[in-house]
């Protein structure tokens, strides 16, 4: 697990701004037996899922709201019964909440450039379909799901991105591309295939 350096220069200002900003963070630090492993990957994978963010191990945080709240307080409870120990707390951060924030928005910012990368293999797969002019029904079937977990993963990104996070435009950028060429597939595809076939 990945742990974030809070240190930085002090700037009062930008803190006290940030802070007006920020809506309260959901910090939760919890501690989970080391065997089995199973249990710890569990636990990392579903705040991973969630959007939070580790300020150091098995310290993890949110941007404070009921969904946050409620999918934290169902973990905690799962935490305490693998068995483990879990403290939920609702923070405010009193020196270094731009630090917090720059954390949050590299973790969206990461998952932004994935679905970028993502979507450029969307659009190449699509390409090899025309080089080796494969434009069957079944075909189209695969590329429709492939474009529709894109489409999906932008957007759970995008609804847990609380700050707009730079390269939010880039990746809703990339799944419109990869749209407007999914459309252009289909159309060659409904024009080589025989109706009822």
């Amino acid at each position: 697990m990945a742990t974030a350096s809070l240190e930085s220069d002090r700037d009062p200002e930008r803190d006290e701004r940030d802070a007006a900003v920020s809506p309260g963070w959901y910090v939760l630090v919890y501690r989970i037996p080391s065997e089995p492993t199973r249990l710890r990957a569990t636990a990392w994978r579903r705040l991973k899922s969630l959007g939070a963010v580790y300020l150091q191990n098995s310290v993890a945080a949110l941007p404070a709201s009921p969904a946050a709240e409620r999918a934290l307080r169902k973990l905690q409870h799962e935490i305490v019964a693998m068995p483990g120990t879990a403290v939920l707390m609702k923070s405010s951060v009193l020196v270094g909440e731009s630090n917090v924030l720059a954390i949050f928005q590299a973790a969206r910012t990461d998952e932004y450039e994935e679905i970028v990368d993502r979507c450029t293999g969307f659009l190449a797969e699509l390409q090899k379909e025309y080089e080796k002019k494969h434009f069957s029904y079944a075909e189209l079937e695969e590329n429709e799901v492939d474009y529709t977990k894109l489409a999906n993963w932008f957007e759970k990104v995008k609804t847990r991105d609380e700050f707009v996070a730079p390269g939010r435009s880039e990746a809703e950028a990339a799944i419109k591309e990869c749209e407007t060429a999914l459309e252009e597939y289909a159309a060659r595809v409904y024009a080589e295939e025989p109706e009822g076939h």
